[in-house]
């Protein structure tokens, strides 16, 4: 019979894959192969739910299309009126405050 594994391993294993794929679609991304990209990120979100763990928090991707954010290269990023405006190049806008950064 087999036996079981700890939780914290099943995470760590997890964790060490993820980011082995998320700077594998950086790198798709960066050489132009978007498609490889969107699958690496599928394959992160995959391990993600299968091990109970998050995405790493400075990995920003679309809700939308998958497609990992580069800002200049799929990725717009603009300052309005307290709000920070990404835009990716699939059409999809999303807002995040500033409140923090603008009261210092």
């Amino acid at each position: 019979m087999a036996k079981h594994m700890p939780r914290k391993d099943i995470r760590r294993i997890g964790n060490e894959r993820v980011s082995i794929l998320v700077n594998l679609s950086r790198e798709a991304v960066k050489e132009g192969k978007d498609e490889r990209a969107r699958r690496y990120v599928e394959l992160a979100r995959a391990v993600c739910g299968k091990a109970q763990t998050e995405m790493p928090g400075d990995f920003r991707y679309c809700k939308k299309c998958l497609l990992p954010l580069v800002p200049g290269t799929n990725c717009t990023v603009r300052l309005t009126g307290g709000k920070i405006v990404s835009s990716c190049s699939c059409g999809n806008l999303w807002r995040m405050p500033y409140l923090k950064e603008q009261r210092k």
